[in-house]
């Protein structure tokens, strides 16, 4: 009796490194490597797909305005009707927001003061491959749903909108500047 309790306990030991069955099962040496998430590599640019006869090529749906709810629910709304009427969503980005500072000057005086603060916000929807049959009824479609205050810019997809995207660090380019 007290001999198979020796030997339960004996099964229930935790199995050590040097025995030859140690490491069954281990499959993450057969994975690449993953790259480090600190490190941030440069975005790839992609190639222009230039338009023909029958088909555009690369479109930007811009969708801009002062109220980002609106904005951002428009371009939500641009991004699912593309979706459902087979058009190719290249991607979907958000461009940095300007602000503007209205100043008002008060009559009989030189002094002007700050009146208001008017940021805009920019959403960009880029599409591949529309034809040319459709692109009509997806721009009425979507004037049509158009709310106040969006404003919306289709147009042909240039190597200055990839740069546009993203902002200028202007330390680093100062810095680039002194170098050389």
């Amino acid at each position: 009796m007290r001999r198979e309790v020796a030997v339960l306990k004996q099964s229930g030991c935790r199995h050590y490194r040097s025995q030859p069955t140690h490491g069954i099962g281990r499959y993450k040496h057969l994975l690449p490597p993953e790259p480090d998430p600190k490190k941030k590599d440069k975005l790839p640019r992609k190639e222009i797909k230039p338009s023909s006869d029958h088909e555009y090529g690369v479109l930007n749906l811009q969708v801009s305005g002062y109220n980002m709810i609106l904005v951002e629910h428009y371009s939500q709304y641009v991004h699912n009707l593309c979706s459902r009427l087979s058009i190719k969503v290249q991607e979907c980005y958000a461009k940095p927001t300007k602000t503007k500072e209205v100043m008002l000057m008060q009559e009989h005086s030189t002094k002007m003061f700050l009146d208001a603060m008017l940021t805009t916000h920019e959403r960009v929807v880029q599409v591949t491959g529309l034809s040319s049959t459709m692109a009509p009824i997806l721009m009425e479609v979507l004037m049509m749903n158009q709310p106040e205050g969006v404003q919306l810019l289709v147009k042909e997809h240039t190597e200055a909108d990839y740069q546009v995207r993203f902002k200028g660090r202007p330390e680093l380019e100062n810095l680039v500047a002194s170098m050389s």
